[in-house]
């Protein structure tokens, strides 16, 4: 194996690495253990080159391609059912194991089926995107989408490995790089102000696939992660105040919404930086966030090519009546009172409970690029 790997451990009951750097595919086999006879691989149907060579190395090991839709797609119930007709088929037992090969909606989904299949099975996160490398793969957290909502039904199933080839980077759409970027900046925001210093510094470098500028701030977010859900897996919330893995859905309230109201036409980490800039924006209306740090929100994501307003056609694709109503049903609501993951100053998460309808719909203006 190469030198050129840095491994994460993630304490825990059930405890794994998250491995990052050039040509770790080898380590599928490290991470599934000596004992797994059938693997089940789940991935995108333009996939399915990079899945074999992935579990090319495997040996006298059973495969099952199970072959997914593209992106959100994936994520149904209709899906999920399909695979575990597939699993039944062949008599996957809780020997046996599951890997999965693509972007975020991919492990969502594919760690889904594991996490049910038998009350849970072994699984290994091989994301291919930026954007499954730094969120999705990392945690446990397994979703599938309904009519209600984005990522309503999951558990919680920690994998037993998460591989993150930088290689993968390189053939990534420049689109799917930039948007990836989105939950990095998050990171940045949240908890670790070092990884918006790197953006500022040089944002052209940070999209550049083989930069020692990305795969730093590629670290410095699965680590940020990471610290995360060691100290809170389940979302049951953070020591003195803190809002524990709820910081994870930082700008997530809105971003599900913006995702829901537009069919999932708009990438998730695109998405994510629309939902930053509305909820800096709460932050600020509300007395919790300086003029400065709600502004930078604007300033780094754009600095990278994200989206920081609703577009025209977006803007009239979303009013506000339905976006609230969408964001009411989001996981972190309790009962009819909105709840969002807030800034109290740069790295400084917190609560905001009910905010006002006034507030809630000025910082939507702001979004849409009709005031400030």
């Amino acid at each position: 194996m190469g030198e050129d790997r840095t491994r994460m451990h993630v304490g825990g009951a059930s405890p794994y690495d998250v491995v990052v750097g050039h040509g770790v595919l080898d380590e599928v086999s490290v991470a599934l253990g000596p004992d797994v006879r059938r693997v089940a691989v789940c991935h995108p149907e333009s996939l399915t080159d990079l899945a074999d060579q992935v579990v090319a190395g495997l040996g006298d090991v059973e495969l099952l391609a199970i072959r997914l839709p593209d992106g959100e797609a994936a994520k149904t119930a209709q899906v999920a059912a399909e695979a575990w007709e597939q699993l039944g088929q062949a008599g996957f037992t809780r020997s046996d194991a599951v890997v999965t090969v693509g972007g975020g909606a991919t492990t969502d989904v594919g760690g889904f089926i594991a996490a049910t299949w038998l009350r849970g099975v072994r699984v290994v996160h091989v994301p291919t995107t930026l954007l499954g490398m730094v969120d999705a793969a990392v945690g446990g957290k397994t979703g599938i989408n309904t009519s209600a909502g984005k990522n309503l039904v999951g558990s919680f199933h920690e994998p037993a490995g998460v591989l993150c080839d930088l290689d993968l980077l390189v053939t990534l759409p420049e689109a799917e790089l930039v948007a990836g970027l989105g939950e990095v900046v998050k990171c940045g925001f949240v908890a670790d102000p070092e990884i918006l210093r790197i953006v500022e510094s040089d944002p052209t470098a940070v999209l550049d696939p083989a930069s020692p500028e990305l795969r730093e701030v590629i670290e410095r977010a699965i680590q940020v992660k990471v610290d995360v859900v060691v100290g809170d897996l389940k979302e049951t919330g953070g020591a003195d105040g803190h809002p524990g893995r709820e910081v994870l859905n930082y700008g997530h309230t809105m971003a599900h919404a913006v995702e829901k109201g537009t069919g999932y036409r708009v990438r998730h980490g695109e998405a994510v930086a629309l939902g930053m800039v509305y909820v800096a924006e709460l932050a600020r209306l509300a007395g919790r966030l300086d003029d400065a740090t709600a502004a930078r929100h604007a300033e780094v994501l754009a600095s990278v090519g994200l989206p920081v307003a609703l577009h025209d056609q977006l803007s009239d694709e979303l009013p506000f009546e339905d976006v609230l109503a969408t964001m009411r049903v989001d996981k972190k609501s309790r009962g009819s009172m909105l709840r969002f993951v807030v800034l109290d100053g740069l790295a400084r998460p917190a609560v905001l409970a009910d905010p006002s309808e006034d507030h809630l719909r000025a910082a939507y203006d702001v979004l849409r690029g009709v005031s400030r």
